[in-house]
């Protein structure tokens, strides 16, 4: 009996084809055969709002170790970023030895995990969390460490054997490969498995996934790797780190391909890394308006005050899993603030208000002279013929309704964000 998997790249879940009387798959090893039914369970429904959790890469790269993780673990859970509703750990290159053993299998370097990864796994599992790894679609890693190409299903066994939820797959050392045609493959792999792994597309946004990757994967990069400026690109050689609002004015154009189970990813979070307070505030406001995967990168041991209060602002939080799954939309205004409006469940909505310059600006808005139509995102707000209340998600407070003009002097790189509900 024999049965192939096919993946349509326009639809949230994994077609199965067979040939007889019984639906199942046995993968090329003979292992265990998948049934219609385990393949279902995997395929649809993992990321129905933005994923949520925390990536070794921006503050260790590669120097990871168990002891270190173990107690990125426990601050994970104690400065109540579990709480606010982060659920992944995950683990960055870095992780395994430089070769693959006898057998072809990937190894956890023995110094970094004494323990092996299905022993930290438990670990990350136990503060009820979920657990991620890393791997790419080349022969080698970003790092330089074994790649998964030719070696997809074996790898994608291992991981559910060690209990992995999460799957951030890279794309360099990748040579002449078809992207569509290799994240295919390492989905395909993945779902075989019949464990739920979620998998993040890391291709930099270089093949236009957003095309192709519903029903692939849950989430996909939009652009190249961010860094920890809020203006100006970092350049490393033969590319560049791309600042926030760099990464920021890549969304709008391909902001109607988000949605539930297929988000568009502008990358990890750098708040805490070196920005000013303001910077990171209006960072992590404008991730939340985009609908985009929030990934935490900095030392959660070791965060200021300032820096908890952003990453676990509740109500911020809120905008950014808001389940309709609508990406915002800019709207120009005058001087340098620029409105990110974002439409939200029961009729509400999200305003950001973003001052990109370098001096303070003013904001001063008549709301009934504020029309603002968006056929993609299906919103016409007339404020003449509705009234909203106001709430401000930073300040936590309400500040009255659009009966009355609205005004504040914003900072530089800094955000206003209001919720806004009809009365």
């Amino acid at each position: 009996m024999k049965a192939r998997f096919i993946i349509n790249s326009c639809l949230a879940v994994t077609t199965l084809v067979w040939f007889g009387s019984k639906a199942s798959a046995q993968t090329p090893d003979g292992a265990a055969p998948v049934t219609v039914e385990k393949v279902k369970l995997v395929t649809g429904n993992l990321a129905p709002t933005p994923p949520m959790g925390w990536n070794t890469w921006n503050t260790f790269q590669t120097r990871i170790d168990e002891p270190l993780l173990k107690g990125m673990v426990d601050a994970y859970v104690s400065s109540g970023m579990r709480d606010a509703g982060y659920r992944y750990f995950v683990l960055d290159d870095g992780w395994m030895t430089m070769e693959r053993d006898s057998n072809g299998n990937l190894v956890a370097d023995p110094k970094k995990f004494p323990n092996g990864m299905k022993a930290f796994a438990d670990y990350v599992h136990s503060k009820g969390l979920k657990f991620g790894i890393y791997n790419c679609a080349g022969n080698k890693t970003c790092a330089g460490y074994p790649g998964t190409r030719g070696h997809e299903y074996q790898d994608a066994r291992l991981y559910a054997s060690w209990g992995v939820d999460f799957l951030k797959y890279d794309w360099c050392n990748t040579d002449s490969l078809n992207a569509r045609e290799a994240y295919i493959t390492m989905s395909s792999a993945l779902k075989e498995t019949g464990r739920p792994i979620l998998f993040s597309l890391c291709e930099w946004g270089n093949h236009q996934p957003w095309l192709w990757a519903k029903g692939v994967g849950e989430q996909y990069r939009t652009t190249g790797d961010i860094t920890a400026n809020f203006t100006a690109d970092k350049h490393m050689g033969t590319w560049s780190a791309l600042s926030v609002l760099t990464i920021l004015d890549k969304q709008p154009a391909i902001r109607k391909y988000n949605g539930p189970n297929h988000w568009n990813d502008p990358d990890m979070l750098e708040v805490g890394n070196g920005m000013s307070y303001a910077e990171d505030k209006a960072h992590f406001s404008l991730w939340c308006m985009l609908a985009a995967p929030l990934a935490a990168g900095n030392d959660l041991r070791k965060m200021s005050a300032q820096t908890q209060a952003i990453l676990t602002n509740k109500e911020v939080i809120d905008i950014d899993q808001d389940e309709l799954g609508i990406a915002a939309y800019p709207v120009k205004l005058a001087d340098s603030v620029q409105l990110w409006v974002k439409p939200l469940k029961n009729n509400q909505l999200a305003l950001c208000f973003l001052n990109r310059s370098s001096s303070v600006q003013k904001i001063n808005i008549k709301w009934s002279d504020l029309d603002i139509t968006n056929a993609e995102a299906g919103s016409s707000i007339k404020f003449a013929e509705n009234k909203y209340a106001l709430r401000d998600l930073w300040l936590k407070k309400n500040v009255g309704t659009t009966k009355a003009a609205f005004k504040q002097d914003l900072p530089s790189h800094d955000v206003v964000m209001l919720k806004l509900t009809k009365l």
